[in-house]
This record gives structure tokens, C-alpha cells and sequence, in this order.
């Protein structure tokens, strides 16, 4: 669910409340990260996965307020040899709006050739980077020469991946999808905003 305007903590307690995930934790991690600072926007977004005969289910909220964005995540993990209960892990990030380089909003539209504008998609992905996190792909480099047997190094591409969120209406229904968007919007004329 996602919210923009005026919203209240109360607002956000009751949508991740809503997503039936541990409340009483993600509440607790989200709103010690968020502190005092009025909520402008949200985004909770609860995933279910299968992982061979393991169901495992996870969260992210994501907050953004006048000055900051904060990513919280919490995962469930079935116990082990060094934790025979089952257990949670919750972390949640603040970034400063002016750390955030980019907001990219990937739509994905089912027969686009008669696509009406205001149609939802059918998938969005939102991908945010503020530069924690780089992934560096790399290759052997090469030249034209089919006989050249010479080391011509590495050839590669970094790119800032630090949150990519995945929605679609299949999976979670067209209000989630809805939600995203509104979500992204805020969140890119956040950071416009604050480079004005």
C-alpha cells in the first residue's frame, strides 16, 4: 500500500498492518528509523516466495519523508544448526534525498499498440540508487584479429543498483501497482526538489 499527501504514522502502522507480516517488528524498525519527521509518502509491499520446500515470506517499506527516504526490509528464516527457532531479521537504511542520483520506473504494458494513457500497467519496477551498493560486470576484452593471442584485459559496465522493487497486478493486484507509481512520483520530485 502507498499513501502520499498527508499521511500519519498511524496511517503507515495500519497498512503494514494490513500485510499480515510480523506488524508489531516492521512497525517498531520503521518508525525508530523514521523518527519524528512527518511522512509524506509510503510504500509497503509484502512478497511471498517459494524456495524448494521452504515458504518464505518478506517485506519492504519503503518512507519517504521532507528531508530522507527509508528502506526497511524484514525477512523470516526457518531455524538451523546455529538457531534451531524460527527467527526474523529487520533492517532499515535512511538516506538523505540529496544522496538519491536516481528513480527509474520500468512499466510494463500488455498490447501497447492499443495502450490509453491512465491505463495501469500490468508490472512496474522501481529501481532506486543513491550509491551503496555498485555491481561491477566484467569480461575478457578482445579485438578484431580472430588469431590475435594477446591479453587485451577486462571490458565491463558498473551500475547502482541499491533497491529494486518488483509489483504487478497478477501478484499483487492493481492497487499495489497504483500505489507504486504514486510512490515513485513523489519520490522522484523529492529528489527534484531538493537539488532546487
Amino acid at each position: 500500500m502507498a499513501k502520499t499527501g498527508t499521511t500519519t504514522t498511524q496511517d503507515l502502522r495500519s497498512a503494514i498492518e494490513r500485510s499480515g507480516y510480523y506488524p508489531a517488528l516492521v512497525s517498531e524498525a520503521v518508525e525508530s528509523a523514521v523518527g519524528p519527521e512527518p511522512i509524506s509518502s509510503y510504500l509497503v509491499h509484502q512478497e511471498t516466495t517459494f524456495d524448494a520446500n521452504e515458504v518464505r515470506r518478506h517485506v519492504t517499506v519503503l518512507v519517504l519523508t521532507s528531508s530522507r527516504f527509508v528502506v526497511s526490509h524484514t525477512d523470516e528464516q526457518n531455524g538451523d544448526a546455529g538457531n534451531p527457532v524460527p527467527y526474523a531479521t529487520t533492517s532499515t537504511e535512511t538516506v538523505r534525498l540529496d544522496r538519491i542520483n536516481s528513480v527509474v520506473v520500468s512499466r510494463m504494458v500488455a498490447n501497447p499498440e492499443t495502450y490509453t494513457p491512465g491505463t495501469l500497467p500490468r508490472e512496474v519496477v522501481l529501481t532506486i540508487g543513491w550509491g551503496a551498493v555498485q555491481r561491477l560486470d566484467l569480461e575478457p576484452a578482445g579485438c578484431s584479429d580472430p588469431n590475435c593471442e594477446a591479453d587485451h584485459g577486462y571490458t565491463g559496465s558498473a551500475t547502482a543498483d541499491d533497491l529494486s522493487l518488483r509489483v504487478s497486478e497478477a501478484g499483487d493486484g492493481p492497487e499495489t501497482v497504483a500505489q507504486a507509481l504514486v510512490f515513485a512520483r513523489a519520490l522522484s520530485e523529492a529528489t527534484v526538489a531538493d537539488r532546487g
